[in-house]
């Protein structure tokens, strides 16, 4: 296995290498890595669509060179239209999963950008909003080659979302799904890219922009209306923490499943496991993870109506009592919900010490299908996290933010370092930060952590059994230990699968040397300077 690449000043890692490159690009004029994070954004929104758009949500950590840590939560609010009553009339139990009543939240990532290039203003960012999205622009009007990821991409659900408004026009091929290498242009998010670097990004909520999807969402008769959009705001939120031995690890708070992700490590550091790839390794984590997804199901919904004190769960005597019920040797029967998702993660850190942990989301592999005609926007169709149920901590109601899948993590270690890491796939991304991050921690290089063959727990991206998952070169002697101890194994066939997600990590030492790698399941990369 290779080294991952080490650059002396400042680095981006993407899963895709357009990404990377325009990320690249704003460190290398100068930029920092907030400015190059919105310009890895926006690119991959253009050519990652089966697993992002602008169209979708985001969430950030921020990193200052000092050590203070910020987190945007940039998701949108279900709309005005979109009650329990609405969808009860449709005559189902549950909200469609495709299709303009899939498109009922508003779109939040842009709000995101906007409230992290002011904080980068704040601290001397200077690189015109115009630089940022030029290359997304660029990409989008003359073209883009259809990656490999798209390309192997079955989504789910596929004839329902088929049928959605402007799916088939703009995503397939002569009526089919595309194949790798096909160009593809997509000018209507062109012009909407570049209209918003002339106009500035509060146009897409409160002007033209905002304007134009609203009156293409009321066409649709979509649950979103101009007032929601007018109304939509990101929000800075106070990060969640928890201690390692050797490590402040930090997430977002609710509605995300930032506090899963850290209970998850922190559980597994009271079990003492001092070596990878082995089975102490695994069945720790899985227990853990097991754990820490019960809890997220109970607590992690809208944070305006969070009611359990969420910290009070990774306080250090919680997570002893906790962990004191993780047996050593066997399995437990906890089963959990399944929660799937398209995503990207993506990290940069800059030469001042200043590192982003990014996550941008349309949930389901190109959300709701629904591309708006004059913009070009791709709705997501993060409102299925909802229910139809009034009992449940997670019912539908006009306002009210939906659970999330999505976080991002940083993690500062005493002797110096600091790591940007994480990945996406649905309930995945707390058990794939987790395996990637204590292979890492227990030596292994970061080329090493991220290509290792990996576990998933329960039912995600489309998977429908609730076993444990394994990669196809998964060690059969781990494995075997593993079900005799009461694991539900699994075993997939090939190694590298999507199944087990896209992940990334950038390690900073105390010395500024930045080392950075992409998932080999990914199109991307990490480059730097």
């Amino acid at each position: 296995m290779n080294d991952a690449p080490s650059f002396s000043r400042a680095a981006v890692a993407a899963p895709h290498v357009q990404a990377t490159e325009a990320g690249r690009a704003i460190l290398a004029e100068g930029g920092n890595a907030i400015e190059a994070m919105v310009a890895m954004a926006a690119t991959i929104a253009v050519v990652y669509p089966h697993m992002n758009s602008i169209g979708g949500d985001g969430f950030w950590l921020i990193g200052a060179p000092g050590g203070r840590v910020r987190a945007i939560e940039a998701c949108g609010f279900a709309g005005r239209g979109a009650t329990i009553a609405r969808y009860r009339q449709l005559g189902g139990e549950a909200i469609p999963s495709r299709g303009a009543e899939a498109a009922l939240t508003v779109p939040g990532t842009i709000g995101g950008w906007r409230l992290a290039l002011q904080l980068s203003a704040s601290q001397g960012g200077r690189i015109p909003l115009a630089d940022l999205l030029g290359n997304a622009v660029r990409l989008a009007r003359e073209g883009y080659p259809i990656s490999a990821s798209e390309a192997r991409t079955i989504p789910i659900e596929y004839e329902s979302l088929r049928e959605a408004p402007g799916f088939a026009e703009t995503h397939l091929h002569d009526g089919k799904p595309p194949k790798l290498g096909e160009i593809r242009r997509a000018a209507a998010i062109a012009e909407t890219l570049d209209h918003l670097a002339r106009a500035g990004l509060d146009d897409f909520y409160r002007g033209d922009v905002g304007r134009e999807i609203a009156a293409d969402l009321a066409r649709m008769r979509a649950p979103v209306t101009r007032e929601d959009l007018a109304a939509y705001r990101a929000q800075w939120r106070e990060p969640l923490s928890t201690r390692l031995n050797d490590a402040t690890l930090f997430n977002t708070p609710p509605p995300t499943q930032g506090l899963a992700s850290l209970m998850l490590l922190g559980l597994f550091e009271r079990l003492d496991v001092r070596r990878r790839d082995e089975f102490a390794h695994f069945h720790g984590l899985i227990e853990a993870t097991r754990r820490a997804l019960a809890a997220r199901d109970r607590i992690c919904v809208d944070f305006d109506d969070l009611k359990p004190d969420w910290a009070s769960v990774l306080a250090p005597e919680a997570l002893d009592r906790e962990a004191a019920t993780i047996s050593r040797t066997k399995a437990s029967s906890l089963d959990n919900k399944p929660a799937e998702g398209g995503t990207v993660w993506m990290g940069a850190i800059d030469a001042a010490g200043r590192a982003v942990s990014f996550i941008q989301s349309s949930y389901w592999e190109y959300g709701s299908g629904c591309v708006l005609p004059t913009t070009g926007v791709l709705m997501s169709n993060r409102g299925l996290a909802f229910s139809l149920d009034p009992s449940s901590p997670n019912r539908l109601r006009p306002g009210r933010r939906p659970f999330h899948t999505l976080n991002t993590p940083l993690a500062y270690f005493d002797d110096g370092r600091i790591v940007s890491h994480g990945a996406m796939g649905g309930d995945g991304q707390p058990q794939f930060q987790a395996q990637v991050l204590t292979g890492y921690r227990f030596g292994g290089k970061i080329a090493e952590a991220l290509a290792a063959p990996r576990f998933l727990v329960g039912r995600t991206w489309g998977a429908s059994s609730s076993t444990v998952k394994l990669e196809g070169d998964f060690d059969d002697g781990v494995a075997q230990a593993l079900a005799k101890a009461g694991h539900p194994i699994e075993r997939t066939e090939a190694p590298h699968s999507d199944l087990f997600g896209h992940a990334g990590m950038l390690a900073r030492s105390g010395k500024g040397a930045i080392e950075a790698a992409h998932d080999p399941r990914s199109d991307g990369a990490a480059a730097g300077f």
